[in-house]
């Protein structure tokens, strides 16, 4: 018994250790492709380009999904010649990830002229016809994507947008370069460097036990509730800015906080989300809602949760002319919170998940 037991952890620390090192190395390969740029030039002869134009994502539809086309080095430079472009418009792109093969994956925005390039944009419906697909929003694309398509583009998209907006140093006045793989920009003039950034934002399932509080803002498609959502401030800690947001928007105290997961999220600007959940002192319930922050606050119990998330799109206008209740979709987090609120809600029995960590607020 021992024997056969000691064979078996071996085994598990056998693939274990498999997991980490292809782990590991995709983390240093990538790395150094970021702080190399004849390491990154090399890789793009091998690697694969996601196409953008103006930030919208290049998507090809098939079904009821989107598929997304990549393209080798070689018939992207064949694509640029075909329209009169300088394949100098290459090293306009960026590194958004690479596989367990070592095959780099690179963003070019078509659209998007740089401060070193002298190529002019390409055109949109040429392109289009051309590459036998469209340019679709990303927030139109996304919920209609892969998990894997989704976050590359979601990645490709925050990165793009990163540089288009810091072609200039904020300190000299003076254009700023690029590196190869777009994990950095330079000043030439004072040598500091720019770092892409993400702003975080606390996004919160506030409850009360039997009910769970979301909220409408004038921005959303119509019908759909979320959780609550706001950017940190600066000088606050996460618990104090889930506080605070709580507070403002629906004037209730929190009691608990637990935290749950984070995710990238590359609207408006490239966000980090830090999902928790909240749950509110006893009888103190009552929501004031903040009228220059929200259109809608509710609470709503387990069956109203428990439809709306089994309720399948479009949401179109019903005959009285309102639009059914309906949650965000799978791919956002807040669709996240807001089934796990349910499942322990049915499930109240099983433990915590061993991720999640418990926060008293005084």
């Amino acid at each position: 018994m021992s024997l056969h037991c000691g064979i078996a952890c071996r085994r598990k620390s056998f693939w274990c250790s498999r997991l980490l090192s292809t782990y590991v190395t995709k983390a240093r390969y990538m790395f150094e492709l970021k702080e190399d740029d004849d390491a990154c030039k090399k890789a793009q002869r091998t690697g694969a380009f996601y196409l953008f134009h103006s930030l919208a994502p290049l998507v090809q539809k098939s079904e009821h999904q989107y598929v997304v086309p990549r393209y080798s080095l070689v018939e992207l430079e064949r694509l640029l010649e075909t329209f009169g472009q300088d394949t100098q418009k290459i090293e306009d792109s960026v590194l958004i990830g690479c596989s367990g093969q070592q095959e780099a994956w690179f963003a070019l925005d078509l659209g998007l002229k740089s401060s070193s390039s002298t190529s002019a944009s390409l055109q949109k419906p040429e392109m289009e016809t051309e590459l036998k697909g469209s340019f679709t929003e990303l927030r139109k694309a996304l919920f209609h994507l892969s998990m894997k398509d989704a976050t590359l583009l979601s990645t490709a998209q925050a990165l793009l947008h990163w540089h288009d907006a810091h072609q200039f140093c904020s300190r000299s006045g003076q254009p700023t370069k690029k590196n190869m793989a777009g994990s950095k920009r330079v000043c030439p003039s004072n040598k500091i460097i720019y770092y892409p950034q993400m702003a975080p934002v606390v996004i919160t399932l506030v409850s009360d036990g039997p009910r769970c509080l979301l909220v409408r803002q004038s921005s959303f498609p119509k019908g759909m509730y979320s959780a609550l959502a706001g950017f940190c401030d600066i000088g606050e800690s996460l618990e104090e800015a889930v506080r605070r947001e709580v507070a403002e928007e629906v004037g209730l105290e929190m009691d608990r906080l637990q935290y749950s997961a984070s995710q990238h999220w590359p609207f408006p600007n490239s966000s980090l989300m830090i999902a928790c959940h909240a749950t509110v002192k006893p009888g103190q319930t009552e929501i004031q809602m903040n009228l220059r922050e929200l259109e809608a606050a509710a609470w709503f119990s387990h069956d109203e949760v428990a439809t709306a998330l089994r309720r399948k799109g479009p949401y179109t206008q019903q005959q009285d002319g309102t639009f059914p209740f309906w949650l965000p979709p799978k791919l956002a987090i807040a669709h996240l919170l807001i089934k796990e609120w349910l499942e322990k809600q049915s499930c109240s029995s099983l433990p915590a998940s061993p991720r999640s960590s418990h926060l008293h607020l005084s």
